[in-house]
Protein backbone atom coordinates (compact mmCIF):
# COMPACT_ATOMS: atom_id res chain seq x y z
CA UNK A 1 0.00 0.00 0.00
CA UNK A 2 1.40 3.45 -1.36
CA UNK A 3 1.89 5.61 1.98
CA UNK A 4 0.88 9.54 1.92
CA UNK A 5 4.20 10.32 2.95
CA UNK A 6 7.20 10.67 1.03
CA UNK A 7 10.71 8.18 1.86
CA UNK A 8 12.31 11.52 3.56
CA UNK A 9 10.73 11.11 7.37
CA UNK A 10 11.02 14.42 9.81
CA UNK A 11 12.42 11.90 12.14
CA UNK A 12 14.06 8.84 12.85
CA UNK A 13 11.22 7.16 14.70
CA UNK A 14 10.54 3.27 13.56
CA UNK A 15 8.10 1.98 11.88
CA UNK A 16 5.64 -1.02 13.32
CA UNK A 17 3.31 -3.12 11.92
CA UNK A 18 0.50 -3.69 14.40
CA UNK A 19 1.28 -7.55 14.54
CA UNK A 20 5.27 -6.80 15.54
CA UNK A 21 3.81 -3.95 18.14
CA UNK A 22 1.28 -6.61 19.57
CA UNK A 23 4.22 -9.46 19.62
CA UNK A 24 6.68 -7.15 20.86
CA UNK A 25 4.53 -6.35 23.97
CA UNK A 26 3.35 -9.79 24.76
CA UNK A 27 7.13 -11.00 24.93
CA UNK A 28 7.68 -8.27 27.41
CA UNK A 29 4.92 -9.07 29.49
CA UNK A 30 5.78 -13.21 29.74
CA UNK A 31 9.59 -12.39 30.13
CA UNK A 32 8.47 -9.45 33.12
CA UNK A 33 5.41 -12.04 34.59
CA UNK A 34 6.32 -15.46 33.78
CA UNK A 35 5.72 -16.75 37.41
CA UNK A 36 2.82 -14.55 39.78
CA UNK A 37 0.58 -15.37 42.26
CA UNK A 38 -2.90 -13.56 42.83
CA UNK A 39 -4.74 -13.36 45.09
CA UNK A 40 -8.54 -12.14 44.43
CA UNK A 41 -12.31 -13.10 43.89
CA UNK A 42 -13.78 -15.35 41.33
CA UNK A 43 -16.33 -13.78 39.08
CA UNK A 44 -17.83 -14.28 35.84
CA UNK A 45 -17.72 -18.44 36.64
CA UNK A 46 -20.06 -20.44 34.72
CA UNK A 47 -18.39 -23.85 34.64
CA UNK A 48 -15.70 -25.25 32.37
CA UNK A 49 -15.99 -24.99 28.73
CA UNK A 50 -17.41 -27.41 26.61
CA UNK A 51 -13.87 -27.82 25.27
CA UNK A 52 -13.05 -28.50 28.92
CA UNK A 53 -11.53 -24.80 29.64
CA UNK A 54 -12.41 -22.57 32.27
CA UNK A 55 -12.53 -18.92 31.74
CA UNK A 56 -13.27 -16.11 34.60
CA UNK A 57 -11.90 -13.14 36.20
CA UNK A 58 -10.15 -12.38 39.30
CA UNK A 59 -11.39 -8.76 41.19
CA UNK A 60 -10.89 -6.94 44.29
CA UNK A 61 -12.36 -3.99 44.96
CA UNK A 62 -10.49 -1.76 42.58
CA UNK A 63 -9.45 -4.06 39.40
CA UNK A 64 -10.12 -7.27 37.90
CA UNK A 65 -8.21 -9.37 35.23
CA UNK A 66 -9.41 -12.00 33.10
CA UNK A 67 -7.79 -15.67 34.10
CA UNK A 68 -8.13 -19.14 32.07
CA UNK A 69 -7.93 -22.44 33.59
CA UNK A 70 -6.68 -24.83 31.00
CA UNK A 71 -8.24 -28.48 30.48
CA UNK A 72 -5.32 -30.24 32.01
CA UNK A 73 -4.98 -28.03 35.22
CA UNK A 74 -8.68 -27.73 35.86
CA UNK A 75 -8.52 -31.71 35.85
CA UNK A 76 -5.97 -31.79 38.92
CA UNK A 77 -7.67 -29.43 41.52
CA UNK A 78 -8.83 -30.66 44.38
CA UNK A 79 -11.76 -28.40 44.75
CA UNK A 80 -14.26 -26.89 42.36
CA UNK A 81 -13.89 -22.94 41.63
CA UNK A 82 -17.50 -21.19 42.40
CA UNK A 83 -18.75 -18.03 41.78
CA UNK A 84 -17.71 -15.40 44.31
CA UNK A 85 -14.51 -17.93 46.03
CA UNK A 86 -11.64 -16.32 47.50
CA UNK A 87 -9.19 -18.13 45.65
CA UNK A 88 -4.98 -18.15 45.03
CA UNK A 89 -4.23 -18.43 41.60
CA UNK A 90 -0.38 -19.10 40.59
CA UNK A 91 0.45 -18.71 37.00
CA UNK A 92 1.56 -16.39 34.27
CA UNK A 93 0.41 -13.59 32.25
CA UNK A 94 -0.01 -13.37 28.32
CA UNK A 95 -1.60 -10.93 26.30
CA UNK A 96 -4.20 -11.78 23.53
CA UNK A 97 -3.46 -10.10 20.17
CA UNK A 98 -6.61 -11.15 18.67
CA UNK A 99 -8.23 -7.80 20.92
CA UNK A 100 -5.20 -6.38 22.80
CA UNK A 101 -5.93 -7.72 26.30
CA UNK A 102 -4.19 -9.47 28.72
CA UNK A 103 -5.12 -12.63 31.37
CA UNK A 104 -3.39 -14.68 33.73
CA UNK A 105 -2.73 -18.32 32.86
CA UNK A 106 -3.61 -20.54 35.77
CA UNK A 107 -1.13 -23.30 36.40
CA UNK A 108 -2.40 -24.15 40.12
CA UNK A 109 -5.52 -22.75 42.36
CA UNK A 110 -6.05 -22.77 45.83
CA UNK A 111 -8.67 -21.46 48.40
CA UNK A 112 -7.65 -18.40 50.21
CA UNK A 113 -7.80 -20.43 53.21
CA UNK A 114 -9.57 -22.37 55.16
CA UNK A 115 -11.73 -19.56 56.54
CA UNK A 116 -12.92 -18.74 53.13
CA UNK A 117 -13.84 -22.24 52.32
CA UNK A 118 -15.53 -22.20 55.79
CA UNK A 119 -17.47 -19.15 54.98
CA UNK A 120 -18.48 -20.49 51.50
CA UNK A 121 -20.05 -23.37 53.36
CA UNK A 122 -21.95 -21.17 55.71
CA UNK A 123 -23.62 -19.45 53.31
CA UNK A 124 -24.85 -22.41 50.99
CA UNK A 125 -26.03 -23.70 54.27
CA UNK A 126 -27.42 -21.22 55.17
CA UNK A 127 -29.35 -20.89 51.62
CA UNK A 128 -30.18 -24.59 51.41
CA UNK A 129 -31.79 -24.33 54.87
CA UNK A 130 -34.34 -21.57 53.87
CA UNK A 131 -35.50 -23.95 50.79
CA UNK A 132 -36.59 -26.43 53.60
CA UNK A 133 -33.44 -29.04 52.85
CA UNK A 134 -32.18 -29.64 56.39
CA UNK A 135 -35.96 -30.20 57.74
CA UNK A 136 -36.19 -32.85 60.58
CA UNK A 137 -39.91 -33.14 59.65
CA UNK A 138 -38.82 -34.40 56.30
CA UNK A 139 -36.29 -37.22 57.18
CA UNK A 140 -37.29 -40.55 57.49
CA UNK A 141 -36.80 -43.07 59.77
CA UNK A 142 -35.01 -46.56 58.70
CA UNK A 143 -35.51 -49.65 57.87
CA UNK A 144 -35.09 -51.90 60.95
CA UNK A 145 -34.11 -55.16 58.75
CA UNK A 146 -33.47 -53.90 54.89
CA UNK A 147 -33.05 -57.24 52.41
CA UNK A 148 -30.84 -55.21 50.07
CA UNK A 149 -28.35 -52.33 51.18
CA UNK A 150 -27.13 -49.80 48.43
CA UNK A 151 -23.44 -48.60 49.03
CA UNK A 152 -22.09 -45.34 47.07
CA UNK A 153 -18.29 -45.08 47.52
CA UNK A 154 -14.92 -46.23 46.34
CA UNK A 155 -14.32 -49.76 45.66
CA UNK A 156 -10.76 -49.60 45.97
CA UNK A 157 -10.16 -48.05 49.83
CA UNK A 158 -10.99 -49.40 53.33
CA UNK A 159 -14.43 -48.18 54.00
CA UNK A 160 -16.01 -50.79 51.50
CA UNK A 161 -14.35 -53.61 53.00
CA UNK A 162 -15.07 -52.35 56.86
CA UNK A 163 -19.18 -51.58 56.03
CA UNK A 164 -19.20 -55.29 54.21
CA UNK A 165 -17.32 -57.02 56.73
CA UNK A 166 -19.29 -55.01 59.33
CA UNK A 167 -22.57 -56.10 57.91
CA UNK A 168 -21.39 -59.52 57.72
CA UNK A 169 -20.70 -59.68 61.24
CA UNK A 170 -24.19 -58.14 62.80
CA UNK A 171 -26.69 -59.84 59.60
CA UNK A 172 -25.72 -60.91 56.38
CA UNK A 173 -27.63 -59.32 53.71
CA UNK A 174 -27.82 -58.58 49.74
CA UNK A 175 -25.07 -55.64 49.44
CA UNK A 176 -25.08 -53.49 46.24
CA UNK A 177 -21.69 -51.56 45.76
CA UNK A 178 -21.64 -48.68 43.09
CA UNK A 179 -18.81 -47.15 42.37
CA UNK A 180 -17.68 -44.10 42.08
CA UNK A 181 -14.59 -41.70 43.09
CA UNK A 182 -15.33 -40.21 46.01
CA UNK A 183 -12.36 -37.12 45.61
CA UNK A 184 -11.32 -35.18 42.59
CA UNK A 185 -12.77 -33.61 39.66
CA UNK A 186 -15.89 -35.72 38.11
CA UNK A 187 -16.52 -37.33 42.12
CA UNK A 188 -19.47 -35.07 42.55
CA UNK A 189 -21.18 -36.01 39.27
CA UNK A 190 -20.74 -39.72 40.04
CA UNK A 191 -21.73 -39.72 43.18
CA UNK A 192 -25.01 -38.04 42.03
CA UNK A 193 -25.25 -40.48 39.45
CA UNK A 194 -25.22 -43.19 41.60
CA UNK A 195 -27.92 -41.62 44.37
CA UNK A 196 -30.48 -41.19 41.50
CA UNK A 197 -29.29 -44.50 39.94
CA UNK A 198 -30.62 -46.21 42.59
CA UNK A 199 -33.53 -44.16 43.23
CA UNK A 200 -34.39 -45.42 39.48
CA UNK A 201 -34.42 -48.77 40.18
CA UNK A 202 -38.01 -50.67 40.01
CA UNK A 203 -38.96 -52.66 42.94
CA UNK A 204 -39.13 -56.46 41.22
CA UNK A 205 -36.87 -55.40 38.47
CA UNK A 206 -34.24 -57.58 37.07
CA UNK A 207 -31.56 -55.79 40.03
CA UNK A 208 -33.17 -55.32 43.80
CA UNK A 209 -34.15 -51.61 44.52
CA UNK A 210 -32.09 -50.75 47.97
CA UNK A 211 -33.84 -50.65 50.96
CA UNK A 212 -31.65 -47.84 52.25
CA UNK A 213 -28.62 -46.24 50.77
CA UNK A 214 -25.17 -45.48 52.39
CA UNK A 215 -22.85 -42.74 50.91
CA UNK A 216 -19.30 -43.14 52.53
CA UNK A 217 -16.18 -42.14 52.38
CA UNK A 218 -13.33 -41.98 54.92
CA UNK A 219 -11.17 -38.91 56.35
CA UNK A 220 -9.53 -36.22 55.00
CA UNK A 221 -8.63 -32.87 55.34
CA UNK A 222 -11.85 -29.90 54.21
CA UNK A 223 -10.47 -29.95 50.62
CA UNK A 224 -10.35 -33.22 49.97
CA UNK A 225 -14.20 -33.86 51.25
CA UNK A 226 -15.07 -30.73 49.28
CA UNK A 227 -17.46 -32.36 47.04
CA UNK A 228 -19.58 -33.68 49.36
CA UNK A 229 -20.18 -29.55 50.06
CA UNK A 230 -21.79 -29.40 46.57
CA UNK A 231 -24.84 -28.01 46.02
CA UNK A 232 -25.87 -30.88 43.59
CA UNK A 233 -24.40 -33.57 45.49
CA UNK A 234 -27.10 -32.16 48.64
CA UNK A 235 -30.04 -31.44 46.56
CA UNK A 236 -29.85 -35.21 45.49
CA UNK A 237 -29.11 -36.72 49.25
CA UNK A 238 -32.35 -34.44 50.32
CA UNK A 239 -34.67 -35.88 46.73
CA UNK A 240 -33.89 -39.35 47.55
CA UNK A 241 -37.39 -41.79 47.90
CA UNK A 242 -34.96 -44.32 49.28
CA UNK A 243 -33.71 -43.48 53.12
CA UNK A 244 -30.41 -42.28 53.02
CA UNK A 245 -27.30 -41.97 55.70
CA UNK A 246 -24.35 -40.62 55.54
CA UNK A 247 -21.25 -41.69 56.75
CA UNK A 248 -18.32 -39.12 55.44
CA UNK A 249 -14.80 -38.85 57.19
CA UNK A 250 -14.29 -39.05 60.56
CA UNK A 251 -16.66 -38.38 64.10
CA UNK A 252 -15.34 -34.59 64.26
CA UNK A 253 -16.17 -34.35 60.26
CA UNK A 254 -19.24 -32.40 58.93
CA UNK A 255 -20.06 -31.76 55.63
CA UNK A 256 -23.26 -30.17 53.88
CA UNK A 257 -24.62 -33.93 52.90
CA UNK A 258 -25.02 -34.61 56.75
CA UNK A 259 -27.56 -32.21 57.38
CA UNK A 260 -29.40 -33.35 54.11
CA UNK A 261 -29.26 -37.24 54.99
CA UNK A 262 -32.03 -39.04 57.04
CA UNK A 263 -29.21 -40.36 59.41
CA UNK A 264 -25.57 -39.29 60.22
CA UNK A 265 -23.00 -41.81 60.55
CA UNK A 266 -19.70 -40.65 62.43
CA UNK A 267 -17.83 -43.38 60.31
CA UNK A 268 -18.45 -45.89 57.82
CA UNK A 269 -18.55 -48.80 60.68
CA UNK A 270 -21.42 -46.73 62.30
CA UNK A 271 -23.56 -46.35 59.19
CA UNK A 272 -23.45 -50.43 58.64
CA UNK A 273 -24.27 -50.60 62.31
CA UNK A 274 -27.24 -48.22 62.18
CA UNK A 275 -28.43 -50.02 58.44
CA UNK A 276 -28.96 -53.84 60.34
CA UNK A 277 -29.39 -55.45 63.47
CA UNK A 278 -27.37 -57.83 65.36
CA UNK A 279 -28.58 -61.09 64.26
CA UNK A 280 -27.81 -63.44 66.99
CA UNK A 281 -29.33 -60.25 69.18
CA UNK A 282 -32.34 -60.86 67.51
CA UNK A 283 -32.39 -64.56 67.51
CA UNK A 284 -32.31 -64.45 71.55
CA UNK A 285 -34.58 -61.86 71.51
CA UNK A 286 -36.95 -64.12 69.22
CA UNK A 287 -36.42 -66.95 71.38
CA UNK A 288 -37.36 -65.36 74.69
CA UNK A 289 -40.78 -64.00 73.78
CA UNK A 290 -41.68 -67.67 71.35
CA UNK A 291 -41.17 -69.36 75.22
CA UNK A 292 -43.30 -66.20 76.54
CA UNK A 293 -46.01 -66.64 74.03
CA UNK A 294 -45.97 -70.10 74.65
CA UNK A 295 -46.83 -70.39 78.62
CA UNK A 296 -49.43 -67.20 77.85
CA UNK A 297 -50.95 -69.82 75.78
CA UNK A 298 -51.08 -72.39 78.01
CA UNK A 299 -52.32 -70.51 80.63
CA UNK A 300 -55.14 -68.61 79.08
CA UNK A 301 -56.23 -72.07 77.34
CA UNK A 302 -56.68 -73.22 81.29
CA UNK A 303 -58.35 -69.65 82.23
CA UNK A 304 -60.61 -70.36 79.47
CA UNK A 305 -61.25 -74.00 80.17
CA UNK A 306 -62.12 -73.49 83.76
CA UNK A 307 -64.77 -70.42 82.94
CA UNK A 308 -66.30 -73.23 80.32
CA UNK A 309 -66.97 -75.25 83.29
CA UNK A 310 -68.56 -72.52 85.71
CA UNK A 311 -70.67 -71.61 82.63
CA UNK A 312 -71.51 -75.36 82.07
CA UNK A 313 -72.76 -75.74 85.49
CA UNK A 314 -75.34 -72.41 85.38
CA UNK A 315 -76.98 -73.52 82.58
CA UNK A 316 -80.45 -75.01 83.09
CA UNK A 317 -81.28 -78.35 81.75
CA UNK A 318 -83.16 -79.40 78.63
CA UNK A 319 -86.60 -79.91 80.20
CA UNK A 320 -86.50 -76.42 82.00
CA UNK A 321 -86.06 -74.97 79.11
CA UNK A 322 -89.19 -76.82 77.09
CA UNK A 323 -91.58 -76.57 79.62
CA UNK A 324 -92.91 -73.38 79.25
CA UNK A 325 -92.97 -73.54 75.27
CA UNK A 326 -94.94 -76.60 75.84
CA UNK A 327 -97.34 -75.63 77.67
CA UNK A 328 -98.60 -72.40 75.60
CA UNK A 329 -98.80 -74.90 73.01
CA UNK A 330 -101.03 -77.26 74.71
CA UNK A 331 -103.23 -74.22 75.77
CA UNK A 332 -103.31 -72.74 71.98
CA UNK A 333 -104.33 -76.12 70.20
CA UNK A 334 -107.54 -76.23 73.04
CA UNK A 335 -108.68 -72.84 72.01
CA UNK A 336 -108.62 -73.86 67.90
CA UNK A 337 -111.29 -75.51 67.69
CA UNK A 338 -113.63 -72.55 69.31
CA UNK A 339 -111.84 -69.98 66.97
CA UNK A 340 -112.97 -71.77 63.94
CA UNK A 341 -116.58 -71.89 64.73
CA UNK A 342 -116.55 -68.45 65.43
CA UNK A 343 -114.73 -67.29 62.47
CA UNK A 344 -117.65 -69.08 59.98
CA UNK A 345 -120.70 -67.49 62.09
CA UNK A 346 -119.20 -64.40 61.37
CA UNK A 347 -118.56 -64.68 57.88
CA UNK A 348 -121.93 -66.05 57.16
CA UNK A 349 -123.53 -63.11 58.90
CA UNK A 350 -121.56 -60.60 56.50
CA UNK A 351 -122.39 -62.66 53.81
CA UNK A 352 -126.39 -62.04 54.68
CA UNK A 353 -125.82 -58.33 55.02
CA UNK A 354 -124.52 -58.03 51.23
CA UNK A 355 -126.98 -60.26 49.98
CA UNK A 356 -129.95 -58.12 51.35
CA UNK A 357 -128.99 -55.20 49.14
CA UNK A 358 -128.53 -57.14 46.17
CA UNK A 359 -132.36 -56.82 44.05
CA UNK A 360 -133.21 -57.09 40.03
CA UNK A 361 -135.00 -53.97 40.23
CA UNK A 362 -131.85 -52.08 41.27
CA UNK A 363 -129.83 -53.35 38.79
CA UNK A 364 -131.82 -52.53 35.76
CA UNK A 365 -132.43 -48.61 36.81
CA UNK A 366 -128.98 -48.19 37.07
CA UNK A 367 -128.48 -49.75 33.17
CA UNK A 368 -131.48 -47.45 32.21
CA UNK A 369 -129.93 -44.44 33.98
CA UNK A 370 -126.19 -44.95 32.39
CA UNK A 371 -127.68 -45.72 28.65
CA UNK A 372 -129.58 -42.29 28.62
CA UNK A 373 -126.13 -40.61 29.26
CA UNK A 374 -124.45 -42.19 26.43
CA UNK A 375 -126.89 -40.93 23.93
CA UNK A 376 -126.84 -37.26 25.29
CA UNK A 377 -122.61 -37.65 25.12
CA UNK A 378 -123.08 -38.92 21.38
CA UNK A 379 -125.68 -36.12 20.09
CA UNK A 380 -122.89 -33.42 21.65
CA UNK A 381 -120.34 -34.32 20.06
CA UNK A 382 -122.44 -34.43 16.68
CA UNK A 383 -122.78 -30.92 16.85
CA UNK A 384 -119.30 -30.12 18.26
CA UNK A 385 -118.18 -32.01 15.03
CA UNK A 386 -120.50 -29.87 12.82
CA UNK A 387 -119.47 -26.75 14.19
CA UNK A 388 -115.96 -27.40 13.64
CA UNK A 389 -116.79 -28.37 10.15
CA UNK A 390 -118.39 -25.22 9.04
CA UNK A 391 -115.25 -23.39 10.97
CA UNK A 392 -112.55 -24.94 8.63
CA UNK A 393 -114.99 -24.70 5.30
CA UNK A 394 -114.86 -20.52 6.60
CA UNK A 395 -110.74 -20.86 6.70
CA UNK A 396 -110.01 -22.71 3.77
CA UNK A 397 -111.67 -19.67 1.49
CA UNK A 398 -110.66 -16.44 3.23
CA UNK A 399 -107.39 -18.20 2.54
CA UNK A 400 -108.21 -19.57 -1.17
CA UNK A 401 -109.57 -15.58 -1.81
CA UNK A 402 -105.70 -14.02 -0.33
CA UNK A 403 -103.74 -16.60 -2.58
CA UNK A 404 -105.71 -15.68 -5.82
CA UNK A 405 -104.29 -11.91 -4.61
CA UNK A 406 -100.96 -12.65 -4.35
CA UNK A 407 -99.13 -12.58 -7.50
CA UNK A 408 -100.69 -8.89 -8.14
CA UNK A 409 -98.72 -7.64 -5.06
CA UNK A 410 -95.45 -9.92 -5.86
CA UNK A 411 -95.04 -7.94 -9.54
CA UNK A 412 -95.82 -4.43 -7.94
CA UNK A 413 -92.65 -5.48 -5.05
CA UNK A 414 -90.91 -6.23 -7.88
CA UNK A 415 -90.87 -3.13 -9.82
CA UNK A 416 -90.39 -1.39 -7.25
CA UNK A 417 -87.64 -2.64 -6.37
CA UNK A 418 -86.19 -2.67 -9.54
CA UNK A 419 -86.72 1.20 -10.12
CA UNK A 420 -84.72 1.07 -5.97
CA UNK A 421 -81.69 -0.92 -7.66
CA UNK A 422 -81.69 1.48 -10.98
CA UNK A 423 -81.51 4.77 -9.15
CA UNK A 424 -79.10 3.53 -6.85
CA UNK A 425 -76.69 2.53 -9.65
CA UNK A 426 -76.58 5.57 -10.94
CA UNK A 427 -75.86 7.71 -7.81
CA UNK A 428 -72.65 4.88 -7.68
CA UNK A 429 -71.76 5.80 -11.13
CA UNK A 430 -71.76 9.72 -10.46
CA UNK A 431 -69.64 9.55 -6.70
CA UNK A 432 -67.66 6.89 -9.05
CA UNK A 433 -66.57 9.38 -11.55
CA UNK A 434 -66.60 12.71 -9.17
CA UNK A 435 -63.65 10.57 -7.22
CA UNK A 436 -61.72 9.73 -10.46
CA UNK A 437 -61.78 13.35 -11.03
CA UNK A 438 -60.68 14.61 -7.83
CA UNK A 439 -57.83 12.18 -7.90
CA UNK A 440 -56.28 13.19 -11.36
CA UNK A 441 -56.25 16.43 -10.13
CA UNK A 442 -54.27 15.53 -6.98
CA UNK A 443 -52.32 13.59 -9.00
CA UNK A 444 -51.73 16.63 -11.75
CA UNK A 445 -51.11 18.94 -8.84
CA UNK A 446 -48.21 16.46 -7.33
CA UNK A 447 -46.48 16.52 -10.42
CA UNK A 448 -46.37 20.44 -10.90
CA UNK A 449 -44.96 20.39 -7.47
CA UNK A 450 -42.59 17.27 -8.44
CA UNK A 451 -41.58 19.07 -11.76
CA UNK A 452 -40.51 22.94 -9.80
CA UNK A 453 -38.40 20.60 -7.19
CA UNK A 454 -36.46 19.07 -10.09
CA UNK A 455 -32.69 19.81 -10.30
CA UNK A 456 -32.67 19.63 -13.66
CA UNK A 457 -35.16 22.87 -13.73
CA UNK A 458 -31.91 24.55 -12.15
CA UNK A 459 -29.35 22.90 -14.69
CA UNK A 460 -32.06 24.45 -17.39
CA UNK A 461 -30.91 27.84 -15.75
CA UNK A 462 -27.26 27.61 -16.49
CA UNK A 463 -26.03 25.77 -13.89
CA UNK A 464 -23.75 22.51 -13.50
CA UNK A 465 -23.62 19.62 -10.96
CA UNK A 466 -20.28 18.05 -10.75
CA UNK A 467 -20.09 14.22 -9.06
CA UNK A 468 -16.49 12.27 -8.49
CA UNK A 469 -16.08 8.97 -9.94
CA UNK A 470 -18.40 7.31 -7.66
CA UNK A 471 -21.41 9.18 -8.75
CA UNK A 472 -21.70 10.99 -5.75
CA UNK A 473 -22.25 14.83 -5.76
CA UNK A 474 -19.34 16.86 -4.51
CA UNK A 475 -20.50 19.61 -2.02
CA UNK A 476 -17.34 21.54 -1.43
CA UNK A 477 -13.72 22.75 -2.88
CA UNK A 478 -12.02 21.11 -0.53
CA UNK A 479 -12.89 17.54 -1.55
CA UNK A 480 -11.34 18.28 -4.68
CA UNK A 481 -7.48 17.32 -4.98
CA UNK A 482 -5.57 17.21 -8.06
CA UNK A 483 -5.77 14.94 -10.47
CA UNK A 484 -9.30 13.75 -9.30
CA UNK A 485 -11.78 12.50 -11.95
CA UNK A 486 -14.93 14.19 -12.12
CA UNK A 487 -17.83 13.97 -13.94
CA UNK A 488 -19.61 17.54 -14.72
CA UNK A 489 -23.55 17.17 -15.62
CA UNK A 490 -25.01 20.61 -17.67
CA UNK A 491 -28.99 20.61 -19.13
CA UNK A 492 -28.35 18.74 -22.39
CA UNK A 493 -25.41 16.00 -21.05
CA UNK A 494 -22.35 15.23 -19.21
CA UNK A 495 -18.84 16.00 -19.64
CA UNK A 496 -16.06 13.90 -18.03
CA UNK A 497 -12.94 16.39 -16.34
CA UNK A 498 -9.82 16.17 -14.19
CA UNK A 499 -9.24 18.74 -11.60
CA UNK A 500 -5.84 20.53 -11.46
CA UNK A 501 -3.92 22.01 -9.12
CA UNK A 502 -5.30 25.67 -9.56
CA UNK A 503 -8.42 25.00 -10.46
CA UNK A 504 -7.64 24.80 -13.79
CA UNK A 505 -7.88 21.26 -15.90
CA UNK A 506 -5.18 19.52 -16.66
CA UNK A 507 -6.22 18.16 -20.00
CA UNK A 508 -9.28 18.74 -22.22
CA UNK A 509 -11.65 16.36 -22.07
CA UNK A 510 -13.63 15.20 -25.10
CA UNK A 511 -17.36 15.72 -24.61
CA UNK A 512 -19.24 12.73 -24.95
CA UNK A 513 -22.97 13.29 -25.43
CA UNK A 514 -25.56 11.48 -23.73
CA UNK A 515 -26.82 8.64 -25.46
CA UNK A 516 -30.24 8.42 -26.33
CA UNK A 517 -32.05 5.87 -23.59
CA UNK A 518 -28.81 6.28 -21.14
CA UNK A 519 -30.22 6.38 -17.66
CA UNK A 520 -28.88 9.13 -15.86
CA UNK A 521 -28.39 9.33 -11.67
CA UNK A 522 -30.28 12.04 -9.85
CA UNK A 523 -28.23 13.70 -7.52
CA UNK A 524 -28.99 15.80 -4.65
CA UNK A 525 -28.35 19.84 -4.81
CA UNK A 526 -27.80 20.27 -1.24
Amino acid sequence: MTSFFDSESPSNVAEYSVSELSGSIKRTIEQTFEHVRVRGEISGYRGPHSSGHAYFTLKDDRARIDAVLWKGTFARLKFRPEEGMEVIATGRVTTFPGSSKYQVVIDALEPAGAGALMALIEERKRKLAAEGLFDAGRKRPLPFMPKVIGVVTSPTGAVIRDILHRIADRFPVHVLVWPVRVQGDGACEEIVAAIEGFNALQPGGPIARPDVLIVARGGGSLEDLWCFNDEAMVRAAAGSAIPLISAVGHETDWTLIDHAADQRAPTPTGAAEMAVPVKADLEAQLASLSARLKGAAVRQMDNRRQTLRSLARALPSLDQLLALPRRRFDEAAAGLGRGLQMNTANKRRSFERSAAHLRPDLLTARIVDRRQRVVDAVNRAERIVERQVHRGAARVASADASLRALPSRLIGQVHRASDRVSAMSRRADAAIAADLRRLKSAVAAQDRVLQSLSYRNVLQRGFALVRDAAGEPVKQAAAVHSGMALSVEFADGRVAAVAGEDGTPSQAPKKRPARAGEPTKQGSLF
